[in-house]
């Protein structure tokens, strides 16, 4: 690889790719993964987290307006449109529990009420779709199908992520004084089930702990101790860890991703391994477009390219998001 690293160690530095998320998005407000491309609302809300830290504000509230007006009735969101087009008919329950995550990091940046207040219906909503998905052994079923049925499997990095945005949704009740909808048994038997019924995951398809999702999310989204969650990453580090490029995507795959390793970063400085987080970082730095410095998606290291050929809107945004972990930008470098 012959790419240079950047620096991307202050605001201004990162500025050109909340310029980039912004241009990923249409008239109606959604954050596409490539101008005129896909979105999905799990990603749609990362971008906007980014434009959130970034102080594009208009281009944040633009992109909660689209997902105030394309809520379902149930309160879900489809897992994928492209357009006005509706093209992936499931509704996944960590894309529609990730909002919730999306607003709390949009007040925590603006310090508007008054934007809890407008948001908190759909919100309210979003979840009560996410809960009703929720089995008796406490795991959160992945998706409803194109005929409102519901899959019966459930996935270990979605309901990490979930809970996460579980526990984000009860801080925006505690701050509007809406008590009554803090949802305390769900989250407890949610993290029982992580923690204690590894049984509940992967059930109909075969396992998904090749992925290193399955790896850093629970310690990402704050499931484990801190003394669990360091073990938990010692103990698979070098199945994952690439030396001098960052964290593969698969186990078995010489593909090293950008997503996955900012998310990792955000789960080791959760847990004071800021050094480790620092090195992965500078890392990723190079696995950029030289002309326009965007990210990549991954590197194929085995073969020297770079794959696939895109350059997401959500990949731009977990850089953003890493960067603030580790070099404090605002107050909400501490929000995973």
């Amino acid at each position: 690889m012959k790419t240079k690293r950047i620096n991307l160690k202050d605001k201004q530095s990162l500025n050109y790719l909340g310029e980039y998320i912004a241009k990923c998005q249409n008239t109606l407000g959604a954050i596409a993964w490539e101008p005129n491309g896909k979105v999905d609302p799990w990603d749609h809300v990362e971008s906007i987290m980014a434009l959130n830290l970034l102080d594009f504000k208009d281009e944040a509230l633009k992109g909660f307006d689209w997902l105030i007006s394309s809520q379902e009735h149930d309160g879900s969101w489809y897992s994928e449109y492209q357009g006005e087009k509706i093209t992936n008919f499931n509704k996944e329950t960590n894309f529609c529990a990730y909002i919730s995550s999306g607003a709390l990091h949009h007040f925590l940046n603006f310090k508007e009420r008054s934007f809890l207040e407008k948001i908190w219906p759909t919100l309210k909503k979003s979840i009560e779709f996410v809960i009703s998905g929720q089995t008796d052994e406490g795991d959160i079923l992945w998706a409803k199908d194109n005929n409102e049925e519901w899959m019966d499997d459930s996935l270990l990095t979605g309901c990490a992520s979930i809970f996460k945005s579980l526990n984000d949704f009860n801080k925006i009740a505690k701050t509007l004084g809406y008590e009554e909808f803090i949802l305390n048994e769900e989250i407890k038997n949610l993290k029982d089930s992580i923690t204690y019924k590894p049984e509940r995951f992967d059930r109909t398809w075969e396992s998904k702990a090749r992925y290193s999702m399955d790896w850093y999310y629970p310690v990402l989204c704050g499931i484990h101790s801190k003394q669990d969650s360091k073990k938990i990453i010692n103990e698979r580090w070098d199945e994952f860890v690439v030396p001098d490029l960052g964290c593969k995507c698969v186990s078995e795959e010489p593909w090293v991703t950008v997503a996955e390793s900012c998310e990792l970063i955000l789960a080791l400085n959760k847990i004071d391994e800021k050094k480790a987080a620092l090195e992965i970082f500078e890392n990723i730095s190079k696995l950029i477009d030289q002309k326009d410095k965007l990210f990549w998606t991954g590197y194929v290291y085995k073969d020297d390219k770079f794959w696939p050929i895109e350059k997401p809107s959500w990949t731009a945004a977990a850089v953003v998001l890493a960067a603030n972990s580790l070099f404090e930008f605002n107050s909400t470098s501490n929000f995973f």
